[in-house]
């Protein structure tokens, strides 16, 4: 699973790397995103790349209850194409989340040793994500989950889950086809390439979500 990841970067560095034209509205970097935050994403409008904020945790357009999101902050791919909840949007409604790091807890025993893991040869990266627009009354809320797999060889020692980071060459693809079968789709998340990662021990620190400082990435020394 995924459910805490960093975003760092300076923003010229984002715009930059996502080939975005606007400044990002508020940009303020994090140590700690968590669900329930608002994260950066990128989506496609059928004409151009758009960037702004969505919720993380998708509620989806028919919930009668905002609250459901905090249960959806990850969807598993391998199940998408036929879930109610993720179908259409995995038809229509894709999402770039972009970050330079996540955390996931290895267990050990009874403890959980807080990682971060980084990709190896590249400072920043996108979630493969999925949105949508939920309305009730006067209220209009975006909201977005993120895409999860089996893990690979790296990460199985970690978790046995892990998020879905996009290859560089297919975020365009993922956000701008006009593909609408979502059983391509299916098809297209199981065939992705994994970046190589790399990672290291952080402190217990970072499981709050009220912290949010250069303590949650600090390397664990012995």
């Amino acid at each position: 699973m995924c459910g805490r990841y960093t975003l760092l970067a300076d923003e010229v560095d984002i715009l930059r790397e996502f080939d975005l034209e606007e400044p990002i509205d508020s940009y303020q970097p994090s140590f700690n995103v968590a669900p329930g935050q608002n994260v950066f994403a990128i989506i496609h409008d059928g004409n151009e790349k758009r960037a702004g904020y969505l919720r993380w945790g998708l509620v989806p357009s028919w919930a009668k209850d905002e609250k459901i999101g905090y249960k959806m902050i990850n969807a598993r791919s391998e199940t998408a194409h036929e879930k109610p909840s993720f179908k259409k949007l995995l038809s229509r409604k894709r999402c770039l989340i972009v970050a330079d790091s996540f955390y996931e807890w290895k267990r050990d025993g009874k403890e959980k040793q807080p990682k971060r893991i980084q990709l190896a040869g590249r400072k920043l990266f996108a979630f493969a994500g999925l949105w949508d627009k939920w309305q009730q009354e006067d209220q209009n809320l975006f909201t977005c989950t993120i895409l999860t797999k089996d893990a690979n060889e790296y990460m199985q020692d970690i978790h046995h889950r892990m998020p879905i980071i996009l290859p560089k060459d297919k975020e365009e693809e993922w956000i701008a086809s006009r593909e609408r079968d979502a059983s391509k789709w299916h098809h297209f998340l199981e065939t992705l390439e994994a970046d190589a990662f790399t990672s290291y021990n952080v402190d217990t620190y970072v499981n709050a979500a009220k912290n949010n400082d250069a303590g949650c990435i600090a390397p664990l020394t012995d």
